[in-house]
C-alpha cells in the first residue's frame, strides 16, 4: 500500500524544458514546485532510459550518472512540502521520435506504428536482457536521486504494452500468443527492477486500448491479480495507445470522461488491487464523484494541474479563488511540446515561467482595454493584477468569437473559458462598460490605451453571393436542418461548421483552395472532426475556385475544368479572418497605445491570451 500524506498524484506529463541534454532545469524544479504543496505524490515527466529512446529531444533523463544531481535537487525541492516523488521509467520501443538522430527502434514486432514512425526491430532475447539492465540501472539511479516510489509503464502502447497487446504482439515463440506468453517479458522487467532495489513499485497501464483487437480489460484485471501478487503497490489505470488511440491517451475533450474511472473500479474490486485513478479529472465535482461513488484509492490529476497549479488546493478548500479550469484541448500542452517551445497551456500563459510572477508596479495608472475577447479580458485581469485602474470596454458580449466556439460538437468543456475569464473580471473590479468605444471616450482620460478589438470575416468577391453565413450559423436561431450547406473555405471554421450541421441531417459540400482541409487545427481535433465529416458522407472538394453563384446552383473550377453545386440551400463562407481596429489610425500617437491579439495578427486563442498577459504585465 502507497503512503502519502493524501491521496493526490500528479500525473506524468511530459514539459520539454530539458535543454537536450536530458538535465533537470531551473524551469523544472519551478513548475514542480508550485504544484507540490496539495498533491500526496509528483510524477515528473517520463524518464528516458537512453538517449537512444527519446520521444521528444528535450525529455528529462536517467540514462547516466551524471543526471542523479539534477534529479536529485528536483526531489529535495518536491519533499520540501512532505511530497513524495515518484520515477516513471519507460521504453518507448517501437515509438521512440523517428526525428531524433540516432534514436533505436525495438518492439515485439517488426510493423510500425500505424500512425507513423520508423520499422521497428523484432527483439530477441539478448534485446529484452540488456532492457531489463536498463530499467534496472534507471531504477538504482532513481533510488540514489531520492525518488520515493517507482512506476512502471505497461500501457498507452510504448514497449511492454507492445508486448501485451494481441493487436501489435505477432510473435510465435514463448513471448507471443497466449496470454501467459505475452505479459512473459513485462514480468520479467518487473521482477528485476524488484530485485534491484528496495523502493515500491506502481505499474501504470492501459485498462483497454480502445482498439478491437488489442489490450481489454478483462486481461488487465487478470494481469493486475498478478501483479499484485508479485507486491505491486497500485495499479495505475489509463486507457488507449499513443500509437492507435491517442484521443483515449491524451483524453482529449473528444473523448466520453469517466470511462477510465469506470475501468478503474472494474481492476480494483475484481483484482483486489490498490489503484490509481485518472484521466479528465478537472473539476472538484470530479474528486467528490471518484471519493463517493468510486471509492477512489488514489486519484491522480494531470492537465488540470497544468492549467491551475493550485486545482486540488481550490477543490479542497485551502486555497481561496476560482479554479482556472482544464478545456481538455491538448492545444497548448501537447502543442507547446511539439512544437519545442516546452509545455504551455492555452488558458494559463504563465506555465513554464514560474519564476516570472506578475507583480505590482511601482507606479499606479488608468487603462483602457477596448475589446472583451480573450486578449482584451487577460490584458485587463493583469492590469488589475499589477494595481492599475481599468475599464474595459466591449460592445456586444464578453468572450467574443470564443462563444461560437463551444457549439460544435465534443467541444462542450469549452464552455468553461468564457465564465472563467467574467469570473476573474469581478473578482479583480475590473470595470466594464458596455458600449463601443469611441476615439472621444479615450483621448485624455487614460495613461494608455489596448486595443483588442479582434478580428472580422474576409469574405471574397463572388458574383452572385448576397446572402451568406460565417461561424454565425452555429447560433442556435441559426442552425439549419435537411438542407444543402456549402461551405467555402475548409480551414479550422469551415471544419468545425460541418461538424455541427452534419449531425443535424444537413448534407454538407466544403471547397477550399487547396488540399489541407482543418489547416493547423489540433492534430486530434482534425483528425476525428475529418473522420466524422468522411463518416457523414460530408462532400470535399480541393482546388476548387468559386466563380460565381446564381440562385441555388454555385458555378466553380477544379484543377481547371469548370464544375458546378446544385440545390444549393444556404452557403457559408469561412475562408479567412482579418484584423479589426478602427481605432488604431485615430489614437496612434495621441495615446500611448497597444494592439494585441487578433487586432494586431490574426491567431489562436492560445496567442490571443499569451499577448494579452505579455503586453499587461510589461506595463
Amino acid at each position: 500500500m502507497l503512503q502519502l500524506k493524501n491521496p493526490f498524484i500528479f500525473a506524468p506529463i511530459k514539459t520539454g524544458y530539458s535543454l537536450g541534454d536530458g538535465m533537470v532545469t531551473d524551469r523544472h524544479i519551478a513548475f514542480y514546485d508550485v504544484r507540490s504543496k496539495y498533491l500526496g505524490a509528483i510524477i515528473p515527466e517520463p524518464l528516458y532510459l537512453d538517449p537512444s529512446l527519446r520521444e521528444i529531444p528535450t525529455q528529462m533523463g536517467i540514462d547516466s550518472d551524471d543526471k542523479i544531481p539534477g534529479l536529485k535537487r528536483m526531489t529535495d525541492s518536491i519533499h520540501h512540502w512532505g511530497t513524495k516523488v515518484v520515477a516513471h521509467l519507460n521504453h518507448p520501443g517501437r515509438m521512440a521520435n523517428p526525428k531524433i538522430p540516432g534514436n533505436a527502434f525495438l518492439s515485439s514486432t517488426e510493423q510500425a506504428c500505424e500512425n507513423g514512425g520508423a520499422i521497428p526491430k523484432r527483439m530477441n532475447p539478448e534485446d529484452m536482457k540488456k532492457t531489463c539492465q536498463l530499467f534496472v540501472h534507471a531504477a538504482k539511479r532513481a533510488q540514489e536521486a531520492g525518488f520515493d516510489i517507482l512506476e512502471l509503464q505497461f500501457g498507452h502502447g510504448y514497449l511492454l504494452a507492445q508486448f501485451i497487446s494481441p493487436f501489435v504482439n505477432d510473435r510465435t515463440d514463448e513471448y507471443g500468443g497466449a496470454f501467459e506468453n505475452r505479459i512473459a517479458f513485462p514480468l520479467m522487467v518487473l521482477e528485476e527492477v524488484k530485485k534491484a532495489v528496495a523502493l515500491p513499485v506502481i505499474v501504470r497501464l492501459s485498462g483497454d486500448e480502445m482498439l478491437p483487437k488489442g489490450i481489454k480489460l478483462s486481461e488487465m484485471v487478470e494481469l493486475s491479480k498478478i501483479l499484485a501478487g508479485k507486491g505491486v503497490a497500485a495499479i495505475h489505470v489509463s486507457a488507449g495507445s499513443v500509437c492507435s488511440t491517442p484521443p483515449w491517451f491524451f483524453q482529449h475533450m473528444f473523448v466520453p470522461k469517466g470511462k477510465t474511472w469506470d475501468m478503474a473500479k472494474e481492476i480494483k474490486e475484481k483484482a483486489g488491487v490498490t489503484a490509481i485513478f485518472v484521466g479528465r479529472v478537472d473539476c472538484a465535482e470530479d474528486i467528490e464523484t471518484l471519493k463517493n461513488d468510486y471509492s477512489a484509492d488514489f486519484i491522480a490529476v494531470g492537465r488540470a494541474l497544468v492549467a491551475d497549479p493550485d486545482f486540488v488546493g481550490k477543490a479542497l478548500g485551502e486555497v481561496k479563488g476560482r479554479i482556472r479550469p482544464c478545456l481538455a484541448c491538448v492545444e497548448g500542452c501537447l502543442g507547446g511540446v511539439r512544437s519545442g517551445k516546452g509545455l504551455q497551456c492555452l488558458i494559463n500563459p504563465q506555465v513554464g515561467r514560474e519564476t516570472e510572477p506578475v507583480q505590482k508596479a511601482d507606479v499606479q495608472k488608468k487603462y483602457a482595454v477596448v475589446g472583451g475577447g480573450l486578449a482584451g479580458m487577460e490584458a485587463a485581469i493583469t492590469l488589475r493584477k499589477r494595481g492599475h485602474e481599468v475599464d474595459l470596454y466591449e460592445k456586444r458580449e464578453l468572450g467574443g468569437q470564443f462563444n461560437l466556439a463551444p457549439l460544435t460538437p465534443h467541444k462542450h468543456s469549452m464552455t468553461k473559458l468564457v465564465p472563467y475569464f467574467v469570473g476573474e473580471l469581478n473578482d479583480n473590479n475590473v470595470n466594464v462598460i458596455y458600449k463601443e468605444a469611441s476615439e472621444n471616450d479615450l483621448i485624455s482620460k487614460y495613461d494608455g490605451v489596448i486595443l483588442a478589438t479582434g478580428s472580422e470575416p474576409s469574405v471574397p468577391w463572388i458574383p452572385g453571393l448576397t446572402s451568406f453565413y460565417w461561424a454565425d450559423i452555429l447560433l442556435k436561431e441559426n442552425l439549419p436542418q435537411n438542407k444543402h450547406v456549402l461551405i467555402i473555405g475548409g480551414g479550422l471554421i469551415g471544419v468545425d461548421v460541418a461538424t455541427a450541421l452534419i449531425p443535424l441531417g444537413n448534407k454538407v459540400t466544403i471547397v477550399k483552395r487547396t488540399t489541407d482541409f482543418g489547416g493547423d487545427m489540433e492534430i486530434m481535433a482534425k483528425t476525428l472532426s475529418l473522420k466524422m465529416m468522411k463518416d457523414r458522407g460530408t462532400v470535399f472538394s480541393d482546388h476548387t475556385h468559386i466563380e460565381k453563384i446564381e440562385g441555388k446552383t454555385v458555378y466553380a473550377e477544379k484543377n481547371g475544368e469548370p464544375i458546378r453545386f446544385e440545390d444549393v440551400d444556404i452557403i457559408v463562407v469561412s475562408t479567412s479572418m482579418k484584423s479589426y481596429h478602427p481605432l488604431e489610425e485615430k489614437l496612434r500617437g495621441k495615446i500611448p497605445l497597444y494592439v494585441i491579439g487578433d487586432a494586431r495578427e490574426v491567431g489562436n486563442a492560445l496567442d490571443a491570451i499569451e499577448e494579452g498577459f505579455e503586453i499587461s504585465r510589461a506595463m
